[in-house]
C-alpha cells in the first residue's frame, strides 16, 4: 500500500457522531464561510442555521478575530501554562469572569466542552475533600443531559446512546428525572409553565443516598444537544435552594447557552440564578480555536488556596490549557460580543425568532415546537418503525435546498449565528417547511 495519501480519498478520517458510511457514500463537504453562509464543495451558499456547532455566534471570517490569530501566531505560538504563564491568559481569565455573576471570579482553561466538565467534576469532589467532607464523593446528573464525551460527562450524561457502550462508567452516579413533559407543555414559547416541581426530585435522591455523599449536581440550564429542553418556570430557582440547604454544589453546564445564545451573556443571568460553578466553551473563541473554561466562585477558589497539602493546590490540567493562540481568539471574541453587541441584538431578534419558529404549527409532521433566545427546535413525528429517519431525511434535503439544521433523532435544532437577519431567519425557517412537505 501506498504512503503517499491519495487525493480526495474519504476513507481515512474516521468521522465523529456521524453515520460514516452513509456519509461518505454522499458527502456533504464545506470548503468555505463567511458570515452566516458556509459554502460547499459544489460552489453553493449554505445558510448556517447552527451557528457550526452551537458555537460560531459573531458569525464567520470575522476580521478582527482573524487578525488577533495571525498576530499572536507570529508573536508566541506556544507557552506552557504549568508553573509559567503568559500575559493573554490572565488577561482573557479576567475578561471572561467579568462576564458572570458576580462572585465567579476564577477562571480555568480547558480545550472543549467535554474537559470543562470533567474539570468542574473534579473540582467539586476536591473542593469537598479538602474540607474535611471527604464522603461527598457522589455526583447527580440528569435524564436526557449532554454534558460531552469524556468518561466524567457521561457517567453525569444522560442520553442512552452516549452509555451504553462504554461499560459501566464513573461508580456513584445518580440521575434526576428529565423535565420533558409534551402531553402539558407542547408548543410553548419560551419556558414551560408545568414542570418546576420536578426540582423536588433532588430531595428524593438525597433522602435514597443522604446528602453527606452528594458531592454537586450538573444539568444544562437549556439542554440542547438531546432537542432543546427548556427549564421550566421555576426549576433552577428550586434547584439552587435544594443544592443550599443540603451542602451540595450546583454546576451549570453553559457550553452552549453561554455568550450570548439567549440575549444575555450566560443562562445564569438569564434565568437570575447562580450556580457554583459554570462550565462553558464554544462560542468562547467563536468557534475559531478549540478552547473551554470553567468558572467557580471565589468561596471555591480559596478553599483549594486554603486547604492545600501540597504547594500544587490542584492537580490538573491540560497542554494546552490557556493557549496563546486561544487566548488571543478569545479576547478579540469578546471585544466583538461587546463592540457590536451581539448579545443586546439576540435578545431583540428573539421574539421574531419565537414568532417564526412557532408560525410553524400545523405544518405536516410537526408534533412540537419549543424556542428561548435564538435557540429553536421542531420535534417531528417519528415514521413508524423508522425512529429518527424522518429528521435526518429532512436535515439532508434543507441541505441541498441551502440551509443546516443539526438533526438529534426526530428533532431539528436551529441556533444561528448572532450576527443573522430577519430574512434569513424567514428563509431558514421557510426553506425547512419545504423540505418537510417532501419528506414522508
Amino acid at each position: 500500500m501506498s504512503s503517499e495519501p491519495a487525493p480526495n480519498d474519504l476513507s481515512s478520517f474516521w468521522m465523529p457522531f456521524t453515520a460514516n458510511q452513509a456519509f461518505k457514500k454522499d458527502p456533504r463537504m464545506l470548503v468555505a464561510a463567511e458570515g452566516v453562509h458556509y459554502k460547499s464543495q459544489d460552489g453553493r451558499d449554505i445558510l448556517d442555521g447552527t451557528a457550526g456547532l452551537w458555537c460560531v455566534n459573531a458569525g464567520h471570517k470575522n476580521p478582527r478575530i482573524s487578525e488577533a490569530i495571525k498576530a499572536q501566531v507570529d508573536e508566541l505560538d506556544y507557552a506552557p501554562t504549568f508553573q509559567f504563564g503568559h500575559p493573554k491568559a490572565f488577561e482573557l481569565a479576567n475578561r471572561v469572569a467579568g462576564l458572570f455573576p458576580d462572585g465567579l471570579d476564577h477562571v480555568f482553561f480547558t480545550n472543549s466542552g467535554s474537559e470543562s466538565v470533567d474539570t468542574a467534576l473534579k473540582i467539586a469532589l476536591a473542593y469537598h475533600r479538602g474540607r474535611g467532607q471527604g464522603s461527598r464523593t457522589r455526583l447527580i446528573g440528569r435524564e436526557r443531559g449532554y454534558h460531552g464525551t469524556g468518561f466524567g460527562g457521561i457517567s453525569v450524561g444522560g442520553i442512552v446512546k452516549n452509555r451504553m457502550y462504554f461499560g459501566s462508567l464513573l461508580s456513584g452516579v445518580d440521575h434526576l428525572r428529565h423535565t420533558h413533559d409534551p402531553e402539558r407543555n407542547s408548543f410553548t414559547r419560551g419556558c414551560p409553565v408545568y414542570g418546576g416541581e420536578l426540582a423536588e426530585d433532588l430531595e428524593r435522591l438525597v433522602g435514597l443516598h443522604d446528602a453527606s455523599t452528594i458531592a454537586a449536581v450538573i444539568v444544562e440550564p437549556m439542554a440542547g444537544s438531546t432537542g432543546v429542553l427548556l427549564p421550566p418556570l421555576g426549576y433552577l430557582r428550586r434547584l439552587r435552594e435544594i443544592c443550599d440547604r443540603h451542602g451540595i454544589l450546583l454546576i451549570f453546564d453553559e457550553v452552549i447557552t453561554a455568550f450570548g445564545r439567549l440575549g444575555t451573556a450566560s443562562a445564569s443571568k438569564y434565568f437570575d440564578v447562580k450556580p457554583d460553578i459554570i462550565t462553558c466553551a464554544k462560542g468562547i473563541t467563536n468557534g475559531v480555536i478549540p478552547m473551554g473554561a470553567v468558572v467557580v466562585t471565589n468561596n471555591i477558589y480559596e478553599s483549594f488556596m486554603d486547604h492545600a497539602d501540597a504547594p500544587i493546590e490542584f492537580f490538573h490540567g491540560y497542554t494546552y490549557s490557556g493557549h496563546p493562540i486561544a487566548a488571543a481568539a478569545g479576547l478579540a471574541t469578546l471585544d466583538v460580543y461587546r463592540e457590536d453587541g451581539l448579545f443586546e441584538r439576540a435578545a431583540d431578534l428573539a421574539p421574531y425568532f419565537e414568532d417564526t419558529v412557532h408560525a410553524l404549527k400545523g405544518r405536516r409532521h410537526i408534533r412540537d415546537i419549543r424556542n428561548l433566545g435564538l435557540v429553536g427546535a421542531l420535534e417531528l413525528e417519528p415514521r413508524p418503525g423508522a425512529p429518527g429517519a424522518r429528521g435526518f431525511e429532512t436535515m439532508v434535503k434543507a441541505y441541498q435546498k441551502g440551509v443546516m439544521v443539526r438533526v438529534t433523532g426526530d428533532i431539528l435544532a436551529f441556533s444561528p449565528p448572532l450576527i443573522i437577519e430577519r430574512g434569513q431567519i424567514d428563509q431558514m425557517f421557510e426553506t425547512v417547511a419545504a423540505c418537510l412537505d417532501d419528506v414522508e
